[in-house]
């Protein structure tokens, strides 16, 4: 009898890249993936992937579970748009928090060995001094860090309750190959990439001195299988990621540098834009040694190598339309630049 492994937000980047991963290297294991494709793409998902198209709040992911019975469970599928979230708050919460519960639920009846679920660096909060560690006390400062955190509280109160087994995983800032460069909202890297694209200016929120962490994709999948089989991760919340922080407007300057020399242009100036600033975190900078003990993490590529090939990929895409939010929930507030009207 085959193993099994489902993904839920199996189109997108983290859920894609991984189902690709298990195929090549572990093809013991039968790949199910969910997702409603509403911000992942269907030519993103491996043909060997036995795919349902489902949203996991309105339609019946108790069938999906029920014909496959998996044997771990890895649940990516969310809205990660943190600066977005006090604008839709409703859409929000049913797309991280409630639809993790309907997730818990099935692993709970389904006695699957182990749930594998991707919270995010927003749950800190300010953090310490803009450092993230495991141990800190979680304070979320927007409805995306708040969803994430309730969603990790409720894992482990069902592994109290009912003995299932779990990791939590905060990547950050993980950008790559099969990444939807075509969300305004989220995903800088890929925003910036898409404005080149369209010979828009790349913009930056504020003076740019955020500083972050990135991490590309291909560093994490054996990490992210590790978290699912390997007994010390049982029970773990470990940040996975990139080891170096950089100003966000190093950031840009450093994909500047990676198109200027991938499009022969030289020295051309590619425009910055500087928007006003947003509600966020000035510093989040995550440590990294539990990912390296336990899920056996190395940092391979620099964000110069890592934007560059993912360049590479997206100038190949087809321009595919724009996702914007036509009405958000609340209007009170919003950023100029999220303004539709």
């Amino acid at each position: 009898m085959s193993k099994k492994v489902l993904i839920t937000g199996v189109a997108g980047l983290l859920g894609s890249r991984l189902a690709d991963w298990i195929i090549e290297n572990k093809p013991e294991y039968k790949v199910i993936g969910i997702d409603d494709l509403s911000g992942g793409y269907e030519e993103n998902i491996n043909p060997k992937v036995n795919f349902w198209q489902m949203n996991l709040t309105e339609h019946p992911i108790e069938n999906c579970f029920e014909t496959h019975k998996p044997d771990y469970v890895f649940h990516f599928a969310a809205y990660a748009a943190e600066g977005l979230s006090p604008f839709i708050r409703g859409y929000n919460y049913d797309n991280n928090l409630k639809s993790t519960a309907l997730i818990v639920n099935e692993c709970i009846k389904h006695n699957v060995k182990r749930l594998v679920f991707t919270s995010t660096l927003a749950v800190y909060g300010h953090g310490s001094g803009g450092i993230f560690d495991e141990n800190q006390q979680q304070a979320p400062i927007d409805p995306y860090g708040v969803a994430k955190y309730a969603c990790e509280m409720d894992i482990q109160i069902a592994g109290e309750q009912h003995d299932l087994d779990w990791c939590i995983i905060r990547p950050h800032n993980v950008y790559g190959i099969k990444q939807n460069i075509w969300d305004k909202y989220r995903n800088v890297l890929g925003i910036w990439m898409y404005q080149y694209l369209t010979e828009q200016p790349l913009t930056v929120f504020g003076d740019g001195e955020q500083t972050r962490a990135f991490s590309y994709i291909d560093d994490s999948l054996e990490p992210l299988w590790n978290a699912a089989i390997k007994s010390e991760a049982s029970k773990e919340i470990i940040n996975l990621g990139g080891i170096k922080e950089y100003p966000i407007n190093v950031a840009a300057e450093t994909l500047v540098e990676v198109l200027q020399e991938e499009e022969g242009i030289g020295n051309f100036e590619i425009p910055i834009l500087y928007l006003e600033g947003r509600h966020e975190v000035k510093h989040s900078i995550p440590t990294w040694q539990k990912s390296i003990d336990i899920l056996g993490f190395e940092h391979k590529t620099d964000l110069k190598e890592g934007l560059r090939q993912m360049w590479n990929w997206a100038k190949k895409q087809p321009m595919k339309e724009r996702f914007v939010w036509d009405n958000y929930e609340l209007d009170k507030g919003i950023y100029s630049f999220w303004k539709t009207k």
